[in-house]
């Protein structure tokens, strides 16, 4: 039985199909530009290979490999196989992704991974979702019957993950930790991309659901990495970095929820520790333990200090989230090109003459 983590489950294209766009001069809505984003580092032995697949599915896409501190060939070897090679000195596939979106121009950004471990002849099915469905965000659900390529421990760190920010942000994706990803302009010119290392695909995630982004997932082909490449991801390190930025993100976007948990951990232990007090006081009229008694009643004030953080900054968080919500609409939607203009308002006439 494949293993994976998509409960959806959708044809898996052909890999020798391909997705013939016209270049973006000729306009149109059924003529997106599209921009193949490859973070890489240390991939000399896959990244031919991912360059040339997915030239052979997206001829006219423009494929930009971002070589993040390499110290092998990796830029020698995207360079000969028609890529477009860029550097970026900071290390962490956020600071690449931060660079990548910032930097590139395009309707349609399709985001993978320099390993080889990813289906290329399904970026066809995925844009075409993205476009015919204008949608923001399409995630590629890995399956597999390797078990080599999809190991136990990535796995279950991998359901945990998404079961959490599942739970607090909506139940939307499978396999959030996906290094395979398609994603509009308007999504791409919206994330503000904050995080610097393998935490980005948590972000990212949290962004689209955040601000109700139409998004989708379809199951891919996943396999082992070919001969000499070596996975970056360390599963406890990376695995704790993750748990830590969705922590972060919790209190960030969701501070209502997360300060009200810190007053009611506080007011309970506050209780537990009054309650003994309170029941002597009433019995004989003394407070014997002082000491408690003023931790009992500090414990207190600072949960209800903890509430009162909460409800400042959710308000707070409501004019942020509708801040994003203005610059991702200042985008343009999936199907109009970069090279169309925006439609503009007509506006009404008011002359009464």
């Amino acid at each position: 039985m494949p293993i994976g983590i998509s409960r959806r489950q959708a044809p898996v294209p052909s890999k020798s199909r391909s997705f013939p766009l016209p270049p973006p001069s000729e306009g149109g809505p059924f003529a997106p530009a599209v921009a193949v984003l490859v973070p890489c580092h240390n991939e000399e032995g896959a990244i031919q290979t991912v360059v040339r697949d997915f030239r052979a599915a997206l001829p006219a896409a423009r494929i930009y490999v971002y070589d993040n501190n390499s110290s092998d060939r990796t830029s020698d070897m995207a360079i000969a196989a028609g890529a477009i090679v860029r550097k970026e000195p900071r290390q962490g596939k956020g600071n690449v992704v931060r660079r990548m979106f910032a930097d590139i121009e395009a309707d349609v950004y399709v985001l993978v991974d320099g390993d080889d471990t990813y289906h290329a002849g399904s970026v066809v099915t995925l844009v075409s979702m993205l476009i015919d469905q204008q949608l923001d965000m399409v995630n590629a659900a890995r399956v597999t019957d390797i078990e080599k390529a999809y190991r136990p421990g990535h796995r279950l760190g991998n359901q945990l993950i998404t079961g959490i920010v599942a739970h607090i942000f909506g139940d939307h994706f499978c396999d959030m930790l996906s290094g395979y990803k398609v994603l509009s302009r308007r999504y791409v010119k919206s994330f503000p991309a904050l995080t610097t290392g393998f935490e980005i695909e948590t972000e990212m995630t949290v962004h689209a659901l955040q601000l109700r982004m139409p998004v989708s997932e379809a199951p891919v082909p996943y396999k082992d990495r070919p001969s000499g490449s070596v996975s970056k991801l360390r599963t406890f390190r990376d695995g704790f970095r993750i748990l830590r930025t969705i922590l972060v993100l919790i209190k960030e976007e969701r501070p209502l929820q997360f300060f009200c948990s810190v007053f009611a951990v506080l007011a309970l232990i506050s209780t537990i520790l009054a309650l003994p007090i309170i029941s002597e006081y009433l019995r004989t009229g003394l407070v014997p333990r002082l000491p408690t008694a003023v931790l009992a009643t500090g414990t207190m004030l600072l949960a209800f200090l903890s509430l009162t953080c909460g409800l400042i900054l959710d308000t707070v968080t409501l004019g942020r989230r509708e801040l994003k919500r203005m610059y991702y609409l200042a985008a343009r939607a999936p199907g109009i090109p970069i090279s169309q203009p925006m439609p503009q308002p007509v506006p009404r006439n008011t002359d009464q003459n």
